[in-house]
């Protein structure tokens, strides 16, 4: 096997790392409506630029970052964009290899190999303003191990939401930029382009390409509006959001209907989906796992491909600019993101969009 086979081979999430304006108030939405757990913080004084939080549960680790001087990067990606999404960190076997091999390759270069508290980073630009770290640990260092951070001595146990891990990430990017990027990830990274699909709802349309690292850990789900047609939420988002972004990110759950319900309970707000979409549903689909019922008393949608059936809601946006969300996803076998599920959110945050618009 040579080294251009193996570098990227099995990239997996590593941590998503979010700059934020508040990082205690982002901290207690996740820990309270989440069911996440800080298990790590940095160590701040008169010096420090920024703090920082670790915290997750099971294989989902979130980063959150709070500039506290005007020229730290987190300042200007807040200023410019509002919280979000910064950087989408992989790890690799390889971290200097990865470095190497993706700038050889045109990726463009942030930082390069360093090591400390025994984990080696570099990082790269992915899309927009959104990194990508590449992280290696040792065998027998800690996953949650990052530098700049320090365990939680304590980790307060917080309630099971029954989330696992980063099913998918949802990108959104300008008009003439899917098929560039597309290429960079497939070019630089080695990921493949698994699905393509184009979506009109109304007077509006969107493109949509997935690519997926080899290892199948690390799905992008790319999307950019068809700027012939009318103005739609795409748009939105590059406009409100100040270029191209992250605009959700799926969590996997072992019972969608377990962990909504839940979630609901300790006060996520979910979008809700029309009770005809349920009267229709059996002309389409019989869905295996959950009633019917349980589905529509909590607004969950279903797909299914030739492996199985996927079920996934959307929670309603709670950023000021309304430019980022969070999914909830099952699957029972399904592998692939059906034209169904794709239409149905873009159709659900479509009507969010008109419902906020008349409000205001």
């Amino acid at each position: 096997m040579t080294a251009q086979d193996w570098v990227f081979e099995d990239i997996q999430v590593d941590h998503v790392g979010f700059y934020v304006d508040d990082v205690a108030a982002s901290a207690s939405w996740l820990v309270e409506g989440y069911g996440f757990e800080v298990y790590a913080e940095s160590v701040t004084d008169t010096t420090a630029e920024a703090r920082s939080v670790g915290l997750g549960r099971e294989q989902i680790r979130l980063v959150l970052t709070e500039p506290l001087v005007g020229d730290h990067p987190a300042a200007a990606y807040v200023d410019r964009h509002g919280w979000g999404v910064a950087d989408i960190a992989l790890g690799v076997r390889d971290v200097p290899a990865a470095f190497e091999r993706a700038v050889r390759r045109g990726a463009r270069p942030v930082a390069p190999p360093a090591r400390a508290n025994g984990v080696t980073h570099a990082t790269i630009m992915g899309f927009g303003d959104v990194a990508h770290t590449f992280v290696q640990r040792p065998a027998g260092v800690d996953g949650r191990e990052l530098p700049g951070l320090t365990a939680v001595t304590e980790v307060r146990p917080s309630w099971a939401s029954g989330l696992l891990g980063v099913d998918h990430f949802a990108v959104c990017l300008e008009a003439g930029q899917l098929e560039p990027t597309v290429d960079f990830y497939c070019e630089v990274l080695d990921f493949n382009m698994i699905f393509t699909e184009r979506i009109v709802v109304g007077s509006q349309a969107m493109n949509s390409n997935v690519v997926q690292s080899r290892s199948g850990a690390v799905t992008l789900t790319l999307i950019e509006p068809d700027v012939s047609l009318s103005p739609g939420q795409i748009d939105d988002f590059l406009k409100n959001h100040g270029g191209a972004g992250v605009q959700h990110i799926a969590f996997t759950a072992t019972d969608v209907i377990g962990s909504v319900g839940a979630m609901r309970d300790h006060g996520v707000d979910f979008l809700r989906t029309p009770p005809a979409y349920y009267r229709l549903l059996g002309e389409r689909i019989n869905p295996i796992g959950h009633p019917v019922e349980q589905l529509r008393d909590l607004s969950v949608l279903v797909d299914e491909d030739h492996h199985g059936q996927l079920f996934q809601i959307f929670s309603r946006s709670v950023h000021p600019r309304r430019t980022f969300f969070f999914e909830v996803i099952e699957r029972m076998g399904a592998r692939t993101f059906g034209s169904s599920n794709i239409k149905a959110l873009y159709e659900a945050v479509e009507l969010q969009r008109q419902q906020d618009q008349a409000g205001g």
